[in-house]
């Protein structure tokens, strides 16, 4: 990849409000991540043999919006990815689902786990109330702000 290359992905970035960017090429992945101020930090790093190469990550695609429903009832809150990375819903394959419709949860109950560059961090609900959905299917990608459930509030 060329400078060039990284010049085009930056204004992508900026053209599109993305804040973060990995790019997979063979060996080599890179991560651009744009902070408050706007500045772009570019972060080469190594892809061990093992990792098949994969697609890059579009720059192009905006995080989805949240379901019309939680737009309409201000008692559903939407819980956000706060990354890019892979949904699962629990904490391993053999595991029952953090949460499911119908769960009560607390501003510090694990709702999922979101797998970001081999790190699983794990998502919390930041808010109580009950799961009144899950948007998104164990392993699938999500995107940056993607909305993952909705919290019944009120």
């Amino acid at each position: 990849m060329d400078i060039e290359q990284v010049r085009q992905l930056v204004e992508l970035m900026k053209e599109h409000d993305l804040t973060e960017l990995l790019v997979r090429d063979g060996e080599k992945r890179i991560v651009l991540r744009r902070g408050v101020s706007g500045h772009v930090v570019v972060a080469p790093h190594a892809v061990p043999s093992a990792t098949a190469p994969s697609a890059t990550v579009p720059a192009a695609a905006p995080a989805p919006a949240a379901p019309a429903a939680a737009a309409e009832d201000p008692s559903l809150v939407p819980i956000r990815s706060p990354m890019v990375g892979t949904y699962y819903a629990a904490p391993d394959p053999d595991s029952k689902p953090y949460v499911g419709p119908g769960s009560e949860v607390g501003p510090d109950s694990v709702v999922c786990i979101i797998e970001a560059m081999k790190v699983f961090n794990e998502i919390k609900a930041e808010v109580a109330g009950t799961i009144e959905s899950i948007l998104i299917q164990n392993g699938e990608p999500v995107e940056f702000g993607q909305v993952l459930m909705t919290v019944r509030t009120g």
